[in-house]
């Protein structure tokens, strides 16, 4: 089940809503709340009071974790500001990252240095523990879903069946590309939901190698893997988005017999 509202923030237009049910939610996650953004592309349309405004958007939307989906900047220059932001997000459970192209691109050593200086947790090909009252879940993150010849092996293969398990990937092309096997859940971003489209419908441009298939929402894979995909927050080439707001996704989780 999902719901947008308005942010009440100038700079993110919405807050996408999921309640997201599963048998191997552990009881002590019943409700837990996980924030997750992507493509902050700073400072692209998203400027220095639009960072302001999702750190306290999310600080006043109380998750249990947050989730980053990785295109954190458009310059090396705004690395410190845009993590310190990140960082400043207060969540009991921890902030968990993976990394996009851009950041792959360049920045990379600043990035490492500035999500340790945060205790941003980055998920490179990783898993982490989430623990609430004796019970987790975990929380995979791919590193470069790009280069599937050096990463083609997903981080999920040795997980346990039974463990609830979100996997982190910048771009949602990786949960069809390769096998996920043990994926509860996968989080996205990368696709911008088209950032310029035809009443949300349709993009003439979208940077997935399955069309429309991955544009935004909830998905599948061809495994019927829910996967879910954010447009992101900030924008790349064109300083513009049509039918495509900048959105913060939250996602419930729901313990289900």
């Amino acid at each position: 089940m999902s719901r947008s509202s308005a942010s009440g923030y100038k700079n993110v237009k919405r807050v996408r809503q999921y309640e997201f049910a599963h048998r191997d939610v552990p009881a002590a996650f019943n409700g837990c709340r996980l924030a997750f953004i992507s493509d902050l592309h700073y400072r692209s349309l998203l400027k220095k009071e639009g960072l302001e405004d999702i750190t306290r958007l999310l600080n006043d939307l109380h998750p249990d974790a947050l989730l980053i989906g990785g295109d954190l900047h458009e310059g090396c220059e705004y690395v410190p500001d845009v993590i310190a932001a990140l960082g400043a997000v207060k969540t009991p459970l921890g902030t968990y990252a993976v990394l996009g192209n851009n950041d792959y691109e360049a920045c990379y050593d600043d990035i490492l240095k500035e999500m340790e200086r945060q205790g941003i947790h980055l998920l490179e090909h990783k898993a982490d523990t989430l623990r609430r009252n004796g019970e987790h879940i975990v929380i995979a993150g791919v590193r470069n879903p790009f280069d599937i010849g050096q990463n083609g092996q997903s981080p999920t293969l040795s997980l346990a069946p039974e463990d609830f398990v979100v996997l982190l990937t910048h771009t949602p092309d990786y949960a069809e590309d390769v096998p996920i096997t043990n994926t509860d859940l996968v989080l996205a971003g990368h696709t911008h939901g088209g950032q310029v489209t035809v009443f949300g419908l349709y993009a003439p441009i979208i940077p997935s190698h399955y069309g429309q298939r991955f544009l935004t929402g909830l998905k599948y894979n061809s495994s019927n893997t829910p996967i879910i995909i954010t447009n992101g927050i900030g924008t790349s080439n064109k300083n513009v988005r049509l039918f495509a707001p900048s959105e913060v996704v939250v996602i419930t989780l729901l313990s289900r017999p």
